[in-house]
């Protein structure tokens, strides 16, 4: 009985945000003709919702005063622009409150903003309607596509499936499938062979069906064959002999391209290849044991980065940057520095610039936060830009960017990857205590709220606290850190109850505030690793 009301409510607020779009479409037409066809693509981001010193204080945000980057295809503010938000646009427009144009129009009963703080407080009701009734995500409802954190994961894989599946009916209808494609793979070269026969397809044969055939084996591919293929690509894709990947220094077992991978004239094709091929297991919905670092899932979804991105990508040279950030140079040591940076190929030394010159810039206390943007985006972007972009394009080449757009990073791996099966029981078995005692109440309160959470929580739960949602072979007892073996971590968080829980990647360490109820924990437990990836530096 409630549905039609609820329908009805969204529809209400669905059309008065398409009318309120139109004029404004209409407005922009006559400037856009007048400007170059390129002008959009150095826009800076529409300007967001943020959040101030006390709501960021609340909620246990770290004072981020990074200015966003990302690749040039990025619609976001270059380095050193002027006045950027102090987190970046993407993460806030999520998870600050709702605000829109001054409208009364939109913000009355049945105005934009109420209904999407309507959809935030009865989570949990519009997404069973969603669930019960996909169709609804494309029709009525169509309004929460626009906020898509308030849609939980097995709503928005739902949506992804509903369309990759539209997309491949549309491609039959246009007959651009050519019948199934077939590849003979030796499995001593897997990715060698896969990268011969399969890297000419275009990418509508590639979302055709595929037969795999071991050399030497007479197994039929009925679904088996493939899935142990992407296994085993995966594996060899990530082999140190390819030259393509390398292991995140982090030590959570993530990967993130080669800087060196040029090494192989070939590599940008390859990493094309993998991106398609990432891509086709995705459109086809099977799972692959492939973990890349949280900054590569950003920028396959175009998220902008910021320099606290570094601690998934580099936990000890962003331990180093803040140091450098919060202590006078002269005091750190640091007083050396230029606007440059070094680069390793194969034991030859290079210096960059960072800025024109930048090797006779020096680093003071006035630019250095420019410096720590400037180096973090030359690591994390600038070194593999080549790689990011080759594989982003290959993976978009079968799955487009505007389907998954709607994911987080946490999501996105959880899609490519799938939900581990994660053993509560040997996770508590297997976890240290900082400033609580097992018999505290809000560690007992933790482990019964995270008993009752669902397979994709759990999975977000270890995300949030060690970087990705892999589970170590042997067990939580063989989790490792940043310097070796490091078990998963329950810190005591000081400051008052009202912070959310934060998380040290590099040490799987969560800080746990004292929560005066359980509910308040689950709130602000289940806030934190449902948005703390969206591109926030939590303290």
């Amino acid at each position: 009985q409630i549905l039609p009301v609820i329908e009805a409510y969204f529809a209400l607020a669905a059309a008065i945000n398409d009318a309120s779009k139109k004029p404004a479409e209409k407005a922009e037409t006559p400037k856009a003709a007048s400007e170059p066809a390129t002008a959009a693509v150095h826009a800076p981001l529409a300007s967001a919702p943020s959040l101030d010193a006390d709501d960021r204080a609340a909620l246990g945000l770290a004072r981020v005063m990074s200015p966003a980057f990302g690749l040039n295809r990025s619609a976001t503010p270059a380095i050193g622009s002027a006045s950027v938000a102090s987190v970046p646009a993407a993460a806030v427009s999520e998870l600050a409150p709702v605000q829109e144009e001054s409208s009364v129009s939109k913000d009355g009963p049945g105005g934009v903003t109420s209904v999407w703080n309507f959809a935030n407080e009865h989570r949990s009701v519009v997404n069973a309607l969603i669930r019960s009734q996909p169709g609804l995500i494309d029709g009525s409802l169509r309004l929460m596509l626009e906020k898509p954190r308030l849609l939980d994961f097995d709503n928005k894989r739902s949506y992804i499936r509903g369309k990759l599946k539209r997309l491949a009916e549309r491609e039959q209808m246009r007959g651009s499938h050519h019948g199934p494609v077939r590849a003979q793979i030796n499995r001593k070269q897997v990715l060698t062979d896969s990268f011969m026969q399969l890297q000419h397809l275009k990418p509508a044969e590639l979302r055709g069906r595929l037969t795999i055939q071991f050399s030497g084996e007479e197994g039929i591919d009925a679904g088996g064959v493939s899935r142990e293929w992407y296994m085993l690509l995966a594996r060899d894709m990530f082999n140190p002999d390819k030259a393509l990947f390398e292991l995140s220094p982090s030590g959570d077992g993530a990967y993130q391209p080669f800087g060196n991978s040029g090494i192989n004239e070939t590599h940008l094709a390859y990493f094309k290849f993998i991106g398609r091929i990432i891509g086709k297991a995705v459109y086809d919905g099977y799972l692959v044991d492939a973990h890349f670092t949280r900054p590569f899932y950003k920028h396959m979804l175009n998220i902008p980065l910021n320099y606290d991105d570094m601690e998934a990508f580099d936990p000890d040279y962003h331990k180093s940057l803040v140091y450098m950030l919060e202590h006078p140079l002269v005091e750190s040591g640091l007083d050396y520095l230029t606007m440059s940076a070094t680069t390793d190929y194969f034991g030859m030394e290079t210096v960059v610039d960072l800025v024109p010159d930048g090797r006779d810039v020096a680093v003071t206390d006035d630019n250095k936060l420019e410096y720590v943007n400037l180096v973090a985006a030359h690591k994390m972007t600038n070194a593999i830009k080549e790689q990011i972009a080759a594989f982003t394009e290959g993976f978009n080449d079968i799955v487009p960017h505007e389907i998954i757009s709607i994911l987080n990073p946490s999501e996105l791996e959880l899609l490519i990857s799938g939900t581990p099966e994660i053993d509560i029981d040997d996770l508590k078995n297997n976890t240290e205590y900082v400033g609580y005692t097992t018999s505290a109440p809000q560690v007992r309160w933790f482990w019964e709220v995270v008993k009752d959470l669902s397979e994709e929580d759990r999975a977000r739960l270890l995300m949030f606290v060690t970087g990705t949602s892999k589970v170590p072979l042997d067990g939580f007892k063989a989790l490792q850190g940043i310097s070796g073996p490091q078990r998963f971590q329950i810190h005591k968080a000081y400051g008052g109850g009202k912070r959310l829980c934060s998380a040290h990647t590099c040490f799987n360490q969560l800080d746990l505030p004292e929560y005066s109820t359980k509910e308040e924990l689950q709130e602000r437990l289940l806030f934190a690793i449902r948005e703390g990836s969206e591109g926030f530096g939590f303290g």
